[in-house]
C-alpha cells in the first residue's frame, strides 16, 4: 500500500510563477503611479504609507496565509468546511449592509484598526468552495431543474447582497460560475439561453421595444426558413424581403407599430406552416423566444428610463452610445485611459515617464485603471506580456482541474479560473471602452488588499488541492 506522503505531489511552479509575475507587475506599475519626482527617500514608515506600501504589506500577509494553507491546513479541511466557510461569507456580507463602512457610495468595507477589508472578495472564495463541493454531490443530475436552481442559488445568494450595498461590478462576477457549472453537466442550451437573454437586455437599452420587436420578428421568421421542409429558398426570400421592408417603413414613419401589425401577421403565416407540417417543436421554440426577447426588451428600456440614477445611466451611455457625450463627464476617465494606452506605442515611455500617470490624469488608476498604466509605461510590449500572462495563468489552471481525480477539486479549479476570467476581461475592457465602468479590479495587479488575499488564497487552495490529487 502507497503511504499518502508518496502520493503527495510537489507545487506546481508553473501557476506559482505567473501568480509572482503578476503580483510583481503589479507592485512595479503601483510603484511608479505616486512616486515622488524626487523618488521615495529612505524613511521606511512613509513607504509604508503609499499604495506601493500597503500593498506590499497585504502581499506579505497573502503569503502568510500561503504557508498556513500548503504547510499547517489538511486537504480536508476544505472539503469538510467549503459550506461553513461560505455560510460565513455571506454571514459577513449582511454584516457589512448593517456595520460597514460607506466608501465611493457603497457600503462594501468593514474598519478595523486602520485597516479595511471588502468581505465581498472573500465571499468569491466561498462560493467558489461550496459550488465545488454541491457539484461534487450532483454531478450527474445538473441537468435536473431543482439542481440547477440550487447551483444557481449558491452563488446568486451572495451576488444579490453585494447587489444590496450597492456593488454591481463586484455582483457580475458569480456569474462566472455558469462555467463551471456547464463543465459539470449544465445544458449548452441554458448558457444560449442566458446569451439571448443578456443581448435583448443590451439591446432594449440602446434601441427602441418596438423596433426590436420587428428585428425579432423577421429573424424568427428567417430561422424558421431553414427548416421549411419543402421550398426553403422561397421561405427564405420572404421572410428576409418582409424583415427588410419593416425596417424601412419603420424608419419612415412616426409610428411604428403598424409596421409590428404586419410582421407579427406574416411570422403567424410562417409559424402556421411550420404548424401544419407537425414541426410544433420549432414553433413552440420561436414563440418563446418572441415572448421572452420582447419581454426582456421592455423591461430593459423601462427600467433604464426610470429606475436607475443619473450617473448609472450616463455609466451605461458611455459604454453603449458614446457619441455625443460630454468628454469632460462620464466619458472622461474612459477618453483618459485610451490615451495613456496609445501613447505608449510600442515599448512605451518608461515606467516613471508616463505623463497621463506621473501627472494624475487617468482617475483612480491605482484601482480600476492600473492597466493604462501598463499601456503608457511599457507600451504594446507590456501590455502583451500582461495578458499573456493571465492567459497563461488561467491555461494552467484548466490543465490542473482535469487532472485532477476528484470532482471536488476540478469543479474548485474552474470556478477560480472563471472568476479570474471575468476579472481580467472586464477590467482590461473597461480601460479602453469595450466594457462599461464598474469598478471591477485586475487580479493581482490592482490596489487592494482584499483582492490581492482573496486570489492569493484562491490560488493557494487550489495548489494544495493538486499536490493531493493522486491521494485515495
Amino acid at each position: 500500500m502507497i503511504s499518502a506522503s508518496a502520493n503527495r505531489s510537489s507545487i506546481d511552479w508553473v501557476t506559482f510563477i505567473l501568480y509572482a509575475f503578476l503580483v510583481m507587475s503589479g507592485l512595479m506599475m503601483l510603484h511608479a503611479v505616486d512616486r515622488p519626482p524626487d523618488g521615495y527617500g529612505q524613511d521606511l514608515a512613509a513607504m509604508l504609507h503609499t499604495p506601493v506600501g500597503q500593498q506590499g504589506v497585504w502581499l506579505l500577509i497573502s503569503l502568510a496565509g500561503w504557508f498556513v494553507i500548503n504547510l499547517l491546513v489538511d486537504r480536508s479541511f476544505w472539503v469538510l468546511g467549503a459550506y461553513p466557510i461560505y455560510i460565513f461569507s455571506v454571514v459577513l456580507l449582511v454584516a457589512v449592509l448593517l456595520f460597514g463602512k460607506e466608501i465611493n457610495n457603497a457600503t462594501s468595507w468593514f474598519s478595523l484598526f486602520g485597516f479595511t477589508f471588502q468581505p465581498g472578495e472573500f465571499a468569491k472564495f466561498g462560493a467558489c468552495l461550496a459550488m465545488a463541493a454541491y457539484l461534487s454531490q450532483w454531478t450527474e443530475k445538473l441537468n435536473q431543474p431543482v439542481h440547477i436552481f440550487t447551483g444557481v442559488m449558491i452563488w446568486a445568494i451572495p451576488a444579490g447582497l453585494i447587489i444590496l450595498q450597492p456593488d454591481p461590478g463586484t455582483s457580475l462576477v458569480f456569474t462566472s460560475f455558469l462555467l463551471v457549472m456547464y463543465r459539470e453537466g449544465l445544458p449548452g442550451i441554458l448558457l444560449v439561453f442566458g446569451g439571448f437573454t443578456a443581448a435583448m437586455f443590451l439591446l432594449g437599452i440602446t434601441q427602441s421595444p418596438t423596433f426590436l420587436t420587428i428585428c425579432l420578428l423577421g429573424l424568427l421568421m428567417v430561422l424558421m426558413s431553414f427548416s421549411a421542409p419543402r421550398r426553403t429558398a422561397w421561405w427564405l426570400a420572404f421572410s428576409l424581403g418582409i424583415t427588410l421592408l419593416g425596417i424601412f417603413l419603420y424608419r419612415q414613419l412616426e409610428n411604428g407599430w403598424p409596421v409590428v401589425v404586419v410582421m407579427a401577421l406574416s411570422f403567424t403565416v410562417a409559424a402556421g406552416y411550420h404548424a401544419l407540417r407537425k414541426n410544433f417543436r420549432m414553433v413552440i421554440s420561436s414563440l418563446s423566444a418572441l415572448v421572452w426577447g420582447v419581454l426582456i426588451a421592455f423591461l430593459a428600456n423601462f427600467t433604464f428610463n426610470n429606475f436607475l440614477l443619473r450617473h448609472q445611466k450616463e455609466r451605461i451611455d458611455a459604454w453603449l452610445r458614446p457619441e455625443g457625450m460630454n468628454e469632460q463627464g462620464a466619458l472622461y476617465n474612459i477618453v483618459q485611459s485610451k490615451l495613456a494606452i496609445a501613447g505608449g506605442g510600442l515599448k512605451g515611455k518608461g515606467l516613471y515617464e508616463g505623463t497621463m500617470t506621473k501627472y494624475d490624469y487617468v482617475p483612480a488608476q491605482e484601482t480600476d485603471f492600473i492597466f493604462s498604466v501598463v499601456g503608457e509605461g511599457e507600451g504594446f510590449l507590456g501590455v502583451a506580456a500582461v495578458i499573456l500572462g493571465f492567459l497563461a495563468l488561467l491555461w494552467r489552471i484548466s490543465v490542473l482541474a482535469e487532472r485532477q481525480n476528484r470532482t471536488f477539486a476540478r469543479a474548485y479549479a474552474y470556478g477560480v479560473a472563471g472568476i479570474i476570467f471575468l476579472h481580467m476581461l472586464v477590467n482590461i475592457g473597461m480601460t479602453m471602452g469595450l466594457m462599461p465602468v464598474i469598478g471591477i479590479p485586475l487580479p493581482f495587479m490592482s490596489k487592494g488588499g482584499s483582492s490581492l488575499f482573496a486570489f492569493t488564497i484562491m490560488i493557494a487552495v487550489l495548489l494544495k488541492l493538486d499536490r493531493h490529487r493522486n491521494e485515495v
